[in-house]
């Protein structure tokens, strides 16, 4: 009988793997920036709050001439100017929307936000060098339709109301610029048919055991087992 040739074992050559082969590792999620946003919601409470106390003093008081005396007379922001307290009631209610929005409409809340703080600001300042609304305290007060207030002297609440204007454009450029870092509101607040809430269900649905046919419960009372159990 003839041999076969005894063939040599062949080596395997072993596989280079590249690091580029590594999986990478997923990245960490972003954790929310909460400090920015309590330093938010405090420059808006703040700014508002200046702004309404602000709204309800006197801002401007001079004096009218009728029958050979003089009446004093006052006027406080609201009669000023009604503007500075509507902003910055506007500007509590963006603050509030922050929560419930993402994205681009985040964005527009904090645009909002900024816009109304300008608001409150600029009728501030025009209201700080302003005489209309004095006069007109002082045509009230002697029964004419037009009268000027003489020795008008401005208090320093327009400025007040003014500093709390610009807390609230504070307040809104942080939100241009920090909040796509914010947590939102929890989408267990979501309506069940939401895209939100879609996954909880599906997830809900899965964990639940499927209900037994009767045919199933047959067999188990067949086997002499307590299918109630």
């Amino acid at each position: 009988m003839t041999a076969l040739p005894e063939t040599e074992p062949t080596e395997t050559e072993p596989t280079e793997t590249s690091a580029d082969d590594t999986p990478a590792a997923p990245a960490a999620p972003r954790r929310p920036d909460r400090r920015s946003l309590a330093l938010m919601l405090l420059l808006t409470v703040l700014g508002a709050a200046v702004v309404l106390l602000a709204a309800g003093q006197t801002w401007a008081h001079g004096s009218v001439a009728f029958q050979g005396t003089r009446l004093k007379v006052s006027a406080s922001g609201s009669e000023t100017s009604g503007l500075p307290g509507a902003l910055a009631l506007v500007a509590l209610a963006a603050a509030v929307a922050v929560f419930s929005v993402r994205g681009a409409a985040r964005a527009a809340v904090g645009a909002l936000l900024s816009l109304a703080g300008a608001g409150v600001a600029a009728s501030a300042l025009v209201a700080a060098t302003g005489v209309g609304a004095l006069n007109g305290k002082a045509a009230r007060a002697i029964g004419l339709t037009r009268a000027a207030a003489t020795g008008v002297e401005h208090t320093l609440w327009p400025w007040a109301g003014a500093l709390g204007g610009v807390l609230l454009i504070l307040g809104g450029l942080l939100v241009l610029a920090r909040g796509r870092d914010w947590p939102g509101m929890s989408s267990r607040y979501d309506a069940p048919g939401s895209a939100a809430g879609r996954p909880r269900a599906a997830a809900a649905k899965r964990a639940t055991p499927d209900r037994e046919s009767p045919a199933d419960l047959w067999k188990a009372l067949d086997r002499g087992e307590d299918p109630t159990r």
